[in-house]
């Protein structure tokens, strides 16, 4: 097995722990009402997985598509996740405090 081919399998080992983990919280989540929530991890998740799975494109020698693909998803996830952040704290501190203008 060459050194590409182990860092490859790694990188699959990686994505199966993340998915694994992502199932196990969600699951802990929906059965308890502990934890964190999904929306609040699986966004940014994604985000994550797309990288690695760009990794795991390049190291598998799928092709630049895959990478330029796999990258645009992680963008993408990343944009969103920033999106929903935003509108969440986008309250001005007047409203917070409870004074209306």
């Amino acid at each position: 097995m060459t050194e590409l081919e182990v860092a490859a399998s790694l990188v699959d080992l990686v994505i199966a722990i993340t998915v694994i983990e992502a199932l196990a919280l969600s699951l802990l989540h929906w059965r308890t009402g502990r934890g964190v929530a999904p929306r609040d991890f699986l966004i940014n998740l994604s985000s994550g997985l797309c990288l690695m799975l760009a990794l795991r494109s390049v190291l598998r020698d799928a092709g630049i598509t895959w990478l330029a693909l796999w990258l645009l998803a992680a963008g993408a996830a990343h944009a969103i996740d920033i999106a929903v952040r935003w509108r969440r704290h986008k309250r001005p501190d007047i409203v917070k405090q409870g004074i209306t203008a």
